[in-house]
């Protein structure tokens, strides 16, 4: 067992278990585990942006507002998984088992769910978007994102951002599902000054936001 120390938080294992654990807003960035178990673990608010997590066990795990962005789950297991407000962008999930697993306004954009098992695409909770994404966004907004990538740890987080530098169209589709253009706009620009560490998912921002409006802060 080796510890990965390329990002802060995340980690190398193999062959081990680590069942009932607590990795709630975990950074798993870049980690990479083969056939291990965490069996009824926490994974909520944790991004698992370019990790490889192949032959794992997760069953009865809970990903409320985890973020698989180019994540390798190949082979693993979700049987009675949940999975909320999970976004799952550009995933292999080749041989991935997802009996019985519950969901709720989950979506998987640029992956091959036919290649998992026992994924109902027919689950109104799924959201399937299989073309890349066309929204249309005002100049005042697409200028909001712009500003608060400005922000040192806006950008290193990648949530507004695409690798190749434009705007991450689903994570803006996201957000206005959540607030109005409006509140949104106002609540880009706040961030831009007022975000002073790191995170590693787009549910940060939201709950600045959510709170800038309850407060009247902006």
């Amino acid at each position: 067992m080796a510890r990965n120390n390329s990002v802060t938080g995340n980690f190398n294992y193999n062959n081990v278990d680590k069942i009932h654990k607590n990795f709630i807003y975990k950074n798993l960035e870049r980690s990479n585990c083969y056939n291990c178990d965490f069996t009824e673990s926490i994974f909520d608010y944790v991004s698992f942006r370019g990790a490889h997590f192949k032959s794992c066990m997760f069953a009865g795990c809970s990903f409320k507002w985890a973020e698989f962005v180019g994540t390798n789950l190949k082979d693993s297991d979700f049987e009675n998984a949940v999975f909320e407000n999970t976004v799952f962008d550009s995933v292999r999930l080749e041989g991935a088992n997802f009996r019985n697993a519950k969901f709720k306004n989950t979506k998987f954009f640029n992956t091959d769910i036919k290649s998992a098992k026992y994924l109902n695409i027919r689950n109104p909770a799924i959201k399937v978007i299989d073309e890349p994404i066309e929204l249309s966004i005002s100049e005042e907004l697409q200028n909001a994102a712009i500003n608060a990538m400005e922000n040192k740890y806006v950008k290193t987080s990648r949530v507004l951002d695409t690798k190749d530098g434009g705007i991450n169209l689903l994570n803006i589709m996201i957000l206005l599902e959540i607030f109005d253009e409006a509140a949104l706009i106002k609540g880009l620009n706040m961030i831009q000054t007022q975000v002073d560490r790191d995170f590693y998912t787009l549910s940060y921002l939201i709950r600045l936001i959510q709170n800038g409006v309850l407060q009247n802060d902006f």
